[in-house]
């Protein structure tokens, strides 16, 4: 029986502008969404019925079962195609849970690519059920870079040819940052929107700081790298990244990582 795979690359906010509140009470915010070269991996063939397993370093923090959002993301695109047919999936989680990186959403839009390879059908049903899986979906689903509005999930090509192929390093405390608890902790202050990516910042870092003290460790720590041109944290963290003028840098600094906290050495797409 074939089997498919399909890579789901780690997401980085470049900057991450929050701007204020939707009418359906989700946070607008401005940010250029990149991605890595590296992440998780989600595999899948056919079978009478949906079924995921799980395997890599962060698997154990993760079920099987339907609360998954890889197996709701499968069940969601099923129904909207009219398909009755399933699936035997098998997801490598290589990346921490609830870090900021797009994980869980990067592993959704997967599912979404893989799934409608694999039971061949029209990908506009893709398309139309990601926003209803997270706000990074579709972002996820495109992993190409992109300028996110709205809730993130108005979307536009953002073009940065200094963007693709750069060596960038990862880095995570190790611990688990709920992406609500963030944003209920932001003070509602509107700084202005996105310009230079590289002038920017991330409204979410202060009180992500406050909840995790260690994601400032990190921040500190990237900066003070050789080579590193800019250390900002992603998303909603607590992953947080260092963006490096050559791979020899980026390499020196990875090795350096204190081991109590997971990294990633990689590049942008």
């Amino acid at each position: 029986m074939i089997a498919y795979s399909e890579p789901a690359p780690a997401k980085l906010n470049l900057a991450l502008h929050v701007r204020g509140r939707l009418p359906d009470g989700r946070h607008r915010i401005e940010t250029i969404f990149a991605f890595c070269t590296d992440g998780d991996t989600l595999e899948g063939q056919a079978d009478d019925a949906l079924s995921l397993t799980l395997s890599g370093p962060f698997a154990p923090d993760l079920v099987a079962n339907e609360s998954n959002l890889v197996v709701k993301t499968a069940t969601a695109l099923r129904d909207a195609a009219g398909f009755l047919g399933g699936a035997a999936l098998h997801l490598k989680k290589m990346l921490p849970v609830a870090s900021g990186v797009g994980g869980g959403s990067a592993d959704a839009a997967a599912a979404l690519r893989l799934l409608t390879r694999l039971w061949k059908i029209d990908p506009d049903h893709a398309t139309a059920v990601a926003p209803g899986l997270g706000s990074d979906v579709p972002a996820c689903l495109l992993s190409m870079t992109t300028r996110g509005g709205g809730a993130g999930d108005e979307l536009a090509l953002f073009d940065d040819s200094t963007i693709a192929g750069t060596p960038v390093l990862l880095v995570n405390p190790r611990i688990p940052l709920p992406t609500a608890d963030v944003f209920a902790a932001w003070d509602g202050e509107d700084r202005g929107p996105v310009g230079d990516w590289r002038q920017g910042r991330n409204d979410l870092e202060e009180p992500a700081r406050a909840l995790v003290p260690a994601i400032g460790d990190i921040i500190d720590w990237l900066a003070l790298q050789p080579g590193a041109s800019l250390a900002r944290m992603s998303g909603s963290g607590a992953t947080c990244f260092a963006l490096f003028a050559d791979e020899g840098s980026r390499d020196d600094a990875a090795a350096e990582v204190p081991e109590r906290w997971w990294h990633l050495a990689t590049y942008l797409r």
